[in-house]
């Protein structure tokens, strides 16, 4: 990583916050593998991930597609190596997900049970794909508000798929079956000078690989518009101070499978500013480029400085993206 030392983005001053998020896609296909990775020291994709997070230097990341162990032994090795690379975070955070937590249910209809797509968030195991928060301030963990386990069927408005006029897959389903896919977090930062920050994040499910009842496409939709109920004050307790949503949405706004307008209303919100309109954030071969994943400071931020950094090939077909923030 000695190359990558010099290519640093120059650090935010004291009084500026840097917010960084990037979906790694270092989910391995076994729980465990991620850690045995990370401690051997030579896998080329980890290594790429960390040349990118030393060349962004950010205070705060999120990283999506980082499997979850329930020590979060795997996050604390990754916090190590990029200890030793001169990138140090202190402060961790990743809590218990929906990815990969079985139900014992039919959840996608297809007539069987135990399969990664009848879990409460797609994952062939359990913590598979899921998020995780680095910190170079401390995390005020009693105060994290935590919806993972809040049901589909109680978001206001709720937008739940039917087949023929009835509950799909089952009327039994959609009694457990939670709205995240992997989580939706409000995790406040305690930045010295500026204060509490509260980071607000998710990884919506993609709004494909369904059928006709749009299941997918439907939840895709809900887990962006829980930011507007959240932000209204209808779901727990909305921010009283400068706060950033980041994370993956796993849609575009303008091109793409899904219900876009559902992004879009989120990108117009009032409480909102969008410092990378219309920058693609992740290359698919099956799509090109798309914009999926965001960083939306709220209004009363200024915004110092953007951007989306090149997409490194070895490390994960999105990109990371970072914004400096000040009072």
């Amino acid at each position: 990583m000695a190359a990558a030392l010099f290519l640093w983005v120059l650090p935010a001053s004291a009084d500026t916050l840097r917010v960084a998020t990037f979906n790694t896609e270092l989910s391995r296909k076994g729980p465990g593998l991620l850690l045995r990775d990370i401690l051997r020291g030579s896998d080329p994709q980890i290594t790429a991930v960390m040349d990118l997070l030393v060349q962004a230097n950010a205070d705060v990341v999120l990283l999506q597609g980082f499997d979850y162990d329930l020590e979060n032994r795997a996050l604390s090795a990754f916090a190590d190596a990029l200890k030793a690379n001169g990138l140090p975070y202190p402060h961790l955070y990743a809590a218990p997900p929906n990815a990969g937590l079985r139900t014992g249910l039919d959840l996608n209809g297809d007539g069987r049970k135990g399969g990664p797509d009848d879990a409460q968030g797609y994952g062939r195991f359990y913590g598979a794909g899921s998020m995780a928060l680095l910190s170079r301030f401390p995390i005020a963990a009693d105060q994290v508000q935590d919806f993972t386990h809040m049901l589909w069927r109680d978001l206001p408005g709720a937008d739940l798929p039917q087949e023929d006029g009835n509950p799909f897959p089952s009327a039994e389903a959609q009694s457990v079956q939670r709205l995240s896919s992997r989580g939706h977090w409000v995790v406040p930062i305690l930045h010295p000078e500026i204060g509490s920050i509260p980071i607000l994040t998710f990884h919506a499910t993609p709004p494909v690989f369904d059928g006709p009842e749009d299941r997918n496409g439907k939840r895709n939709a809900d887990e962006i518009r829980f930011w507007q109920h959240f932000l209204n004050g209808e779901i727990g307790q909305a921010p009283s101070t400068r706060f950033v949503l980041m994370g993956d949405a796993n849609i575009d706004p303008n091109k793409g499978a899904g219900r876009r307008d559902t992004i879009r209303a989120l990108l117009d919100h009032s409480a909102f500013q969008d410092p990378l309109p219309e920058k693609p954030t992740v290359n698919w071969p099956q799509t090109g480029p798309m914009r999926v994943s965001y960083i939306l400071p709220s209004a009363g931020w200024r915004i110092i400085d953007a951007q989306v950094m090149p997409q490194i090939a070895a490390a994960s077909r999105h990109n990371l993206l970072w914004v400096d923030l000040k009072q």
